[in-house]
């Protein structure tokens, strides 16, 4: 699993905000087994200067000047990213308008699993982006769907693919129906398996 994400310039707020929230959350999508990459337009040598001016005591800027806890900054050629990652369109919408923040999340089959677009004036809210990644993880292996605003450890939806004897067995801890005031049967939950 991998997030790119983009922030516009160094030395901005947002940005700066932003940095360091992913980096006090390394840790949480390390144990998802999520790597995460920040990508700017600015050079090394003004990550270097950034990362110490404000993140003087962070172990990530001693180590290596563009890793700042789990996240990596990055200021390479878009073209060499694209050849690496085999994702040349999303790269291209990267630098499309790069005054705007992107995230884009990727399964380990190397597919976008999801893309934000936020105008640069509005910090991300990462931990709305881990949510997101416990669902995206959850829903790829089990034969679930979450519901809205779900959270770890809720009950989760069962998908309108699977049927109902399929689901018993999947499901040992039960599946229950949501009554509708159509009679219809489609919202099935289970304990979060």
């Amino acid at each position: 699993w991998g997030i790119l994400f983009s922030h516009p310039r160094d030395f901005t707020p947002v940005c700066t905000t932003e940095l360091g929230r992913a980096a006090r959350l390394a840790p949480e999508f390390g144990k998802r087994n999520v790597k995460m990459i920040a990508l700017s337009i600015d050079s090394v040598q003004d990550h270097l200067s950034w990362c110490k001016g404000r993140f003087p005591h962070s172990k990530g800027c001693r180590r290596s000047p563009r890793r700042l806890g789990g996240t990596y900054v990055t200021s390479q050629s878009v073209r060499v990213l694209k050849f690496r990652a085999g994702v040349g369109k999303v790269f291209s919408i990267f630098m499309e308008q790069p005054t705007k923040s992107r995230v884009f999340i990727f399964g380990p089959d190397k597919k976008l699993k999801l893309s934000i677009l936020y105008p640069a004036t509005t910090g991300r809210n990462f931990d709305e982006i881990l949510r997101v990644v416990d669902s995206l993880q959850l829903t790829a292996y089990k034969k679930v769907a979450t519901p809205v605003d779900w959270k770890p450890g809720d009950s989760v939806m069962v998908v309108p693919t699977l049927p109902d004897e399929e689901a018993k067995k999947l499901f040992p801890k039960g599946v229950f129906t949501k009554e509708l005031p159509s009679g219809k049967k489609y919202l099935r939950y289970t304990p979060q398996p």
